[in-house]
């Protein structure tokens, strides 16, 4: 709602004007579904526009640049309208979808030098090479590059449009700084006769309450932000343990709720359009009280130092235009921070730190600082690192768009999970708008002979590999519980803010605790294994009961039948492995509970290949053999996996670090520096230079350096480092593994497989024909053992081995020829009734001996400690390392590659601003009113105290005066008549839909349950609406009819509510001015002359008549929302 007593103190920065609008239920953007809307699918036909395109390609259909089709809260750049050139603009259908509409995906650099020289003409030599002729297909076994340097190649944009005007979401509103009450800036700006070229404007001075949508109940805003925190991987409910270290000796548990509110309303405005980086104005908007403007300013700045917030292809808000007239020369040398690799973890942590270094201009210049210099050195000539698209020589492409090339995965393959926190989510769908295809487990398993399996005894297996995974996680490790606070639950779902004033601070509270273990005992639940996701190779986890049934009744209930003289009582016992062992591993137990099962079950050749298949599964997920993984480690990230379907990107996965090298500006990139020496000052803080020296003799000086490069770079001991690292990072190095994953790329003329399946797998057998040895199976289990099918990817026939565990290792010094021989021979088994040719082009990696690499990722080695990921990340004094090897939360994920970048960007600002200086007090005590009648006697003297008090307590003063007045007017009124919606309960299907949604839910769970075999696989909610529109179909008419009644009945209380509305609004604002003048009436001299005249104004009344020309202002609260947010200041 608009507040009347903002007016004559309007921020000169104002604020969004379509942010106080608000959006509607229907409207909110992308991700997982909250509200029960099919948003997911919307997105994937019709994302965001891409940033810039690189040329202009006509799609008829071509959706545009909002993510929702009715408007949305927070505005797109620009006129919220942009369309790049030479692109049309769809009309939407009548429901407000896009339904079919192909996705302007952003089109890389076009490098025809690095296609033309990996595919121009093959080798006469049969021994491995980077080109091997097989009869007719071209072999490729080298990940090599082309002699084109990146960074000198400049997106495709039309000469017409700038990327500045395509994108420039500070066209709005200049932002204030903020966070500028730091000490040192503080001397540092007193000690300057400066003159600033225009106000800097503190956060207790901006307005509240302007990001705060008026025309949505609290309670639908609170479910939004609630949403939008999961998306960001925070709790909504409880500080980060950042957070809490951060507030802990400045807030009371009382006032948790309240940061809580403000911070989830924040991450709001951020998940709903991350094309618009968020405004300090628009922060200070989502207080709902001046009261809570301190706390915005902290959730602020430590959402955007650690990277929640503007972050990736985005324009930020710049606050050079509030730079000091100061002399250059008097200041210090501009920094430099070298960034060492071009994968994602380098140019996340580049692009965040330039953002950073923009939003942060301000700041920087008060300590005499100009913005430092970022420099990004690779030393292959191609960005992306283990994100590699190899472009394939045949481009004839079909079912992909047009401006997308025909590439193969090399490296990273899959999006794991869009929901609950991928920040990729916001970069691929939110910024980029790339196309992508979804993936479904729709596998096929085929055994040895090319038989196809038996489902039944496929889902017996499964269940089976799953309880032997189960029992010997066991001995997994505990994690301990960070410290933390929790707010109040059921005030943040419903968008309160507490009642009462501050209390013990949260140090005070919690002295003497500590972070412990989690226990949990044979007979609690915790977090356990529920099962491996075929797709990724990982395991998922449930809630379960650490203690186990007998392995004799769990099998029965699985379907087995138990040998004979079997003990129903008879349990597993893994302790001789698990305790006996130095250094046991998670295979070692594993083949243990294989070996005691198969006394208690009569298993067959076939079910060992089948437990077998899903050992190389796992052998996949962690890229080693199972016998290399720790017992008690190998699942330290279970619990983080983000939700929502797998994905992979057509057109290739490497437009992402392209996406993120070129937009919004190019990073500077200097490829084919190979880094051979790092000098650097172990202390951090005497100000010690670093410096890097190339393999060419080139030196970069640096003030801090950024080490992303692989682990298996720093395991191998190539990288010189002066001084030597400390013996405690070189324990974790030395402790963690780092394994090898390797693919098999073939490339067909046409497809002889099902292109509808993604994917279908091959179970090994074990060297010795027919063995039930477990040891027999080890060396062959993860070769070509699964199958993608990436058509739908790459716009050409193509299919993708893996190789994984063992299989992996012997690659790297297998023949090219045996290889494609080999894999070639295994498909024509599988499909005995179809041609099988020789592939026309195949490529066989191996990263294992990729000099840049050597190796995939990282696991959890037999030898490694609890919390080793965490050394990992820790910086040497100026030298800070990232990758995925240094984010223990996502480990051997593109995406955990990314947040560790972020992560070494939020350190760098650190040591150079310092941490981030939270006012004293954060919350003030809260302002009341004298509800006591007062003598007009008293004016004078009260307008004279109003005069002589400051900006802020005036704010606050108003603010709580305008509340009280307010609790006056809904107290004798009630909340103000609202327009009536136009299709409220106007559909017989809908409310149909909306009493059988738990009935419809159960048929599908059950459903999918009987005919998976797993009794803990998710719901989607497409098919439950597809149930429910089955029963719709076969309800009796009688039913049918009760419902089309409710309808006609609701229409006619619609078209009497519409009649009426307009003389009930128009009595209503009549009654609440006569109500707001007898308060005042009663209270004299809480205003002055000045601000009730601008409180009159503001509201719309005539001057003389005091008669209302529009009170639209009331609309924005309820009665009841109202009181429940007032009184509890």
């Amino acid at each position: 709602m608009k507040s009347w007593f903002t007016s004559p103190f309007k921020n000169p920065l104002k604020p969004r004007n379509s942010i106080v609008g608000g959006v509607s239920q229907a409207n909110v953007q992308y991700n997982d579904d909250i509200f029960g809307n099919n948003r997911k699918s919307r997105i994937q036909r019709a994302p965001r526009q891409p940033i810039a395109p690189a040329r202009a390609v006509e799609y008829d259909n071509a959706p545009g640049p909002s993510m929702s089709s009715g408007g949305a809260d927070r505005p797109s750049p620009g006129n919220g309208n942009h369309r790049n050139p030479g692109l049309k603009t769809p009309a939407p259908g009548l429901d407000g979808s896009l339904d079919e509409v192909p996705m302007l995906a952003l089109q890389v650099a076009d490098i025809s030098d690095e296609t033309s020289r990996m595919g121009s003409t093959p080798s006469k030599s049969s021994v491995p090479s980077s080109h091997t002729s097989l009869e007719v297909p071209l072999i490729k076994t080298e990940i090599e590059e082309n002699d084109t340097l990146l960074h000198t190649v400049q997106p495709r944009v039309p000469s017409s449009s700038s990327l500045s005007s395509q994108l420039s979401p500070t066209q709005s509103s200049p932002p204030a700084d903020f966070g500028s009450s730091q000490s040192a800036v503080k001397a540092k700006a007193k000690s300057t006769k400066s003159s600033p070229k225009a106000k800097r404007i503190k956060f207790s001075e901006l307005r509240p309450r302007t990001s705060i949508p008026q025309n949505l109940p609290a309670a639908e805003v609170a479910q939004q932000s609630i949403h939008a925190a999961y998306s960001s991987r925070l709790n909504p409910f409880a500080l980060h343990q950042g957070e809490y270290r951060l507030l802990q000796k400045h807030i009371c548990q009382l006032h948790v709720t309240a940061y809580l509110n403000v911070r989830n309303r924040i991450l709001r405005l951020w998940v709903r359009n991350p094309l618009v980086g968020v405004t300090p104005e628009e922060a200070a908007g989502c207080a709902a009280s001046s009261r809570w403007l301190s706390l915005a300013e902290v959730a602020y700045e430590w959402l955007l130092r650690n990277g929640y917030i503007n972050f990736g292809c985005v324009e930020v808000p710049d606050s050079s235009h509030l730079n000091t007239r100061r002399s250059r020369a008097k200041r210090s040398k501009r920094k430099t921070i070298l960034i060492v690799g071009a994968g994602m973890a380098g140019l996340g942590c580049a692009r965040q730190l330039e953002g950073l270094f923009r939003q942060y201009h301000y700041r920087l210049s008060l300590l005499d600082e100009e913005p430092p210099r970022v420099i990004v050195l690779e030393g292959r000539n191609r960005i992306g690192g283990r994100v590699y698209s190899h472009p394939l020589q045949n481009q004839n492409r079909a079912g992909i768009p047009e401006n997308a090339r025909c590439t193969a995965e090399m490296g990273a393959h899959i999006i794991t999970g869009f929901d609950h926190g991928n920040p990729l989510n916001m970069i691929i769908r939110g910024q980029l708008a790339l196309h992508y295809h979804a993936l479904k487990d729709n596998s096929t398993l085929y055994d040895s002979d090319g038989r196809l399996v038996d489902k039944k005894q496929d889902s017996m297996v499964e269940k089976l590999y799953n309880d032997i995974l189960d029992r010997a996680s066991i001995y997994r490790h505990r994690a301990t519980t960070p410290l933390s606070i929790e707010g109040d639950k059921a005030l943040i779902e419903a968008g309160r803010d507490p009642l009462g004033e501050t209390g013990t601070t949260l140090s005070a509270v919690d002295t003497g605790r500590r972070e412990e273990p989690s226990r949990a005992g044979s007979d609690q639940l915790e977090n356990v294994p529920g099962g491996m996701d075929k797709l990724t190779g990982r395991a998922h986890m449930v809630t379960g009961s650490r203690k186990k049934a007998p392995p004799a009744l769990a099998a029965e209930a699985m379907g087995w039948r138990l040998a004979s003289n079997v003990l129903a009582s008879r349990d597993l016992n893994l302790d001789a492995v698990a305790r006996g062992m130095e250094h046991p591993t998670l295979g070692a137990a594993m083949d243990e509970a294989v070996k005691q099962y198969q006394f208690l079950l009569d298993l067959a050749p076939q079910d060992m290949r089948l437990i077998n298949w899903h050992y190389a599964n796992m052998e996949y997920a962690n890229a080693v053999n199972l016998g290399k993984l720790s017992l008690s480690g190998w699942d330290q990230d279970i619990g983080n996996e983000f939700e929502g379907e797998h994905a992979q990107v057509i057109g290739g996965y490497q437009q992402v670090p392209h996406g993120i090298l070129q937009y919004p500006s190019p990073l500077d990139l200097r490829t084919r520096r190979l880094v051979r020496k790092i000098k650097y000052d172990p202390d951090g803080h005497s100000g010690g230079a670093a410096s890097i020296t190339c393999d060419d003799g080139q030196i970069f000086d640096a003030d801090k350096i950024v080490l992303t490069t692989p682990l298996g770079i720093l395991k191998e001991d190539s990288l010189t480092f002066e001084p030597p690292l400390p013996s405690w990072k070189l324990g974790a190095l030395t402790r963690l593994g780092f394994g090898t994953l390797n693919k098999i790329v073939l490339v067909y003329d046409e497809a002889f497989w099902d292109v509808d399946q993604d994917m279908f797998g091959l179970l090994r057998d074990s060297d010795s024909a027919g063995s039930l040895d477990q040891e027999d199976y080890v060396q062959n289990r993860g070769k070509f053992y699964l199958f993608w099918n990436c058509v739908k990817t790459s716009g050409r026939p193509v299919l993708i081995a893996l190789m994984a565990g063992e299989a992996a290792v012997q690659a790297e010094t297998t023949n090219d020829v045996d290889l494609v021989a080999g894999v070639t021979l295994e498909l024509r088994r599988m499909f005995k009734d179809r041609e099988v040719p020789v592939p026309s082009e195949t490529i066989v990696t191996r990263w294992g001996t990729d000099r840049f690499a050597r190796g995939t990722y990282s696991y959890v080695g037999a030898t490694s400690l609890p919390g080793d990921y965490d050394v990992m990340a820790r910086p040497v004094g100026n030298l800070h390392f990232a990758g995925e090897a240094t984010c223990g939360t996502h480990p051997a994920t593109v995406h955990g590659a990314y947040i560790s970048g972020l992560r070494a960007a939020s350190e760098i600002i650190e040591d150079l601003l310092g941490p981030i200086d939270v006012p004293v007090p954060l919350v003030p005590a809260s302002t009341k009113v004298d509800s006591s009648p007062r003598n007009t006697g008293q004016k004078r003297k009260a307008e004279e105290a109003l005069a002589s008090e400051t900006q802020s307590a005036k704010l606050a003063r108003l603010d709580a005066l305008e509340r009280e007045i307010l609790n006056a007017i809904f107290a004798d009124l009630g909340p103000q008549p609202t327009k009536p919606g136009s299709k409220q309960g106007l559909n017989p299907f809908l409310l149909f839909t909306k009493d059988k949604w738990e009935e419809g839910r159960q048929r599908v769970n059950a459903a999918r349950q009987v005919a998976s075999g797993n009794g803990n696989i998710k719901y989607n909610k497409n098919d439950i609406r597809s149930a429910i529109g089955q029963m719709w179909q076969e309800a009796s008419e009688e039913t049918k009819r009760s419902y089309r009644e409710k309808t006609s009945s609701n229409r006619q209380a619609l078209s009497e509510n519409v009649a009426t509305f307009d003389a009930r609004l128009a009595s209503w604002n009549e009654r609440a001015l006569e109500i707001r003048q007898k308060y005042l009436d009663e209270h004299p001299g809480v205003l002055s002359a000045e601000e009730e005249r601008s409180m009159w104004t503001a509201l719309g009344v005539n001057e003389g008549g005091r008669k209302a020309k529009l009170m639209s202002g009331y609309a924005a609260r309820t009665g009841p929302d109202l009181n429940s947010q007032d009184t509890r200041q």
